[in-house]
């Protein structure tokens, strides 16, 4: 597959900052996937986002989108991109409905906003002014917005912040579609259930370096113990008994443990939330680590 984006050195530094927030990270995005940019708050993540969506443009280092510097863009490349940051931009005494054709208007390709205002639930809500919108009806409309020209790729800051569980699912489904279609999704987010769900490459960062770059299932390979635990009652106790995994299918302990009353049985694979806090500088404790 393609590389839509290939970041070289990339070095950034606030006009009246003291050193620079990014300082010279390296890596690529695949067309067609969903690419998770992650850290703590000041690690550079949407400094980062700002510089790929040409919101911010002083940087050294090279950035390449579909072979071509990104300098050389010019407004067309905004036809290409659709932007949902985590604070929600709109216009509170216009309606739903006059902001999205508002917005619209920018580009000059434009998708069908009432089918997806009816898909993200918003539907009876179009024509009510979005000062009266809820947080989360915000973050939903928002939404919409970045979808508004058809985009190839996707920038998405928090994108299920402030939602329950349905409209989340909701959302993350729409997000997972958009990927199926062939687009590009670049995700910054600290809900480390949303990397697990939707990304397919992820890459840590930590005081505007990065740390880490890897799928979310190598991570967890990485950093998990290659062990099993298994859970069994015997003379109506329960006992708990660790086996590595190496080799566990000639181990006579291991099977002598199956056909006991099993209750439990999971792997020692760590949470990326342990992996998280590792990566960016924490300690993971054994102790605190969850089994799946």
């Amino acid at each position: 597959m393609n590389q839509i984006f290939e970041i070289k050195n990339l070095v950034y530094q606030y006009p009246k900052a003291p050193s620079p927030t990014i300082q010279s990270i390296s890596f690529a995005v695949t067309e067609g996937t969903i690419f998770g940019l992650l850290g703590p708050s000041g690690a550079g993540k949407s400094t980062t986002q700002r510089i790929l969506s040409k919101l911010l443009s002083n940087y050294q280092g090279t950035i390449m989108y579909c072979g071509k510097n990104l300098k050389e863009y010019k407004k067309d490349y905004y036809e290409d991109i659709g932007v949902g940051f985590e604070m929600p931009v709109h216009f509170g005494k216009l309606t739903g409905r006059e902001n999205l054709i508002y917005f619209a208007s920018f580009y000059k390709k434009n998708i069908d906003y009432l089918a997806l205002m009816e898909r993200v639930g918003l539907s009876e809500a179009l024509d009510q002014e979005v000062n009266q919108y809820s947080k989360g009806m915000k973050v939903r409309l928002n939404f919409v917005r970045a979808l508004l020209n058809d985009p190839k790729v996707l920038f998405l800051d928090e994108p299920t912040a402030g939602l329950d569980p349905n409209n989340s699912k909701i959302i993350k489904t729409m997000i997972k579609e958009f990927r199926e279609r062939g687009g590009t999704v670049i995700i910054t987010t600290h809900l480390m259930g949303d990397v697990e769900e939707l990304c397919d490459q992820v890459v840590f960062m930590h005081k505007g370096i990065v740390s880490e770059a890897a799928s979310p299932r190598n991570l967890k390979l990485e950093y998990g113990r290659k062990e099993i635990q298994v859970e069994y009652l015997e003379n109506n106790q329960v006992v708990s008994k660790v086996f590595p995994l190496d080799k566990i299918a000639t181990n006579e302990d291991f099977h002598h443990c199956l056909e006991k009353d099993i209750q439990t049985i999971h792997t020692g694979e760590t949470t990326l939330d342990d992996i998280f806090i590792k990566i960016t500088g924490g300690t993971v404790d054994d102790a605190t680590r969850k089994t799946h």
